[in-house]
């Protein structure tokens, strides 16, 4: 008998419900943005975000239901986001997990929201063997994991300031694009490297240049070297374009070298990436490229909605927690940490 599952997702700014099938096929996934909500604060305000999970998430499963055909009697497990997140939210998520557990008798499996991300590729492909490494790139993190197994991972690099998609959302900022900073980031960039004739030095520097084999991502410095080179322009001098380009160059250069780090110092050459700067299209050729130069098996979602926050990310990854026994107390508690452990 097929095994269905449901994943909810409200760990940040996304709220999300998906229906997956043997944690492999996606039959219904429903996501709403609040991009909207919180872009005149240029980030996220979890007060906002809270409220809206709690407006939205109701109508997103019952939406998820219905097209996914699927009734209660098949659902065999609802798999939610409990750590990390802003606590506000993750708690919307949590309510509605013990709500459908209580009335339908369902097991509730705890997602580590970041190890998600990098399940979420076994709904495109098969999923690569154990171990592999993990690097994810998104709003909140820039870290690299060895990922020994489902509900098993190791941090073995992670940021010393900010993250890559912090990165992205200042720049943006500093430049007067919009939030988040990612797109139009990377629009300006493609814009300006179509156009460019002959190759200029980069307005900054390499970044962490005497890490050694320290495995680290760093971005803070790079915010202010973009800072005080458009303080050092005219609005008329300054080219918007160029400096996205070479922020993104410097920022996926540095990305690139901890790859190279990680798979120097484990052994391991099979490779997920993942999170929400993986929508980027120059750091995914990036990543091609280097992967075919030094010979990684590279895996990364190829569709774009699902790098986001989304409900099938926690479905699929929440089928596979099932099947090993995960099975959470209805008094589980949510947790912004990251180091925390499934419950089973």
């Amino acid at each position: 008998m097929d095994s269905f599952g449901i994943g909810i997702e409200s760990s940040c700014d996304e709220t999300s419900v998906a229906i997956v099938k043997e944690g492999r096929e996606l039959l219904s996934l429903k996501i709403y943005s609040q991009i909207e909500s919180h872009a005149p604060y240029r980030g996220v305000v979890p007060e906002l975000a809270s409220r809206s999970h709690l407006e939205k998430i109701n109508l997103l499963l019952e939406e998820c239901l219905e097209e996914a055909n699927v009734s209660w009697e098949q659902i065999k497990y609802v798999a939610v986001s409990a750590y990390p997140g802003l606590m506000g939210s993750l708690m919307i998520g949590a309510q509605l997990a013990r709500c459908i557990s209580l009335v339908h008798s369902l097991p509730i499996v705890l997602v580590n929201h970041l190890e998600a991300h990098l399940a979420v590729v076994g709904l495109e492909e098969e999923l690569p063997e154990f171990p592999v490494l993990g690097v994810l790139l998104s709003g909140g993190n820039s870290s690299v994991y060895l990922y020994h197994d489902f509900g098993k991972m190791e941090l073995i690099g992670d940021t010393m300031d900010d993250s890559l998609g912090e990165a992205f959302d200042k720049v943006s900022s500093l430049l007067d694009l919009p939030y988040p900073g990612g797109p139009p980031v990377e629009k300006e960039a493609v814009l300006y490297e179509s156009k460019s004739v002959g190759k200029l030095p980069s307005l900054f520097p390499k970044l962490l240049k005497e890490s050694g084999e320290e495995i680290q991502f760093s971005f803070s410095g790079l915010k202010t070297a973009v800072l005080y080179h458009v303080k050092s322009q005219t609005k008329e001098s300054l080219d918007v374009g160029r400096v996205c380009s070479d922020f993104q160059k410097t920022a996926f250069e540095l990305v690139i070298r901890n790859i190279r780090k990680a798979v120097k110092k484990t052994g391991i050459r099979t490779v997920i990436c993942a999170g929400g700067v993986l929508a980027n299209g120059s750091l995914r050729n990036e990543l091609e490229l280097e992967s075919k130069r030094q010979k990684w098996k590279l895996f990364y979602p190829r569709k774009k909605i699902h790098c986001t926050d989304n409900g099938a990310m926690v479905a699929s990854l929440g089928y596979h927690l099932w099947k090993k026994g995960y099975n959470a107390p209805l008094n589980f508690k949510v947790s912004p940490k990251r180091n925390l452990t499934n419950t089973i």
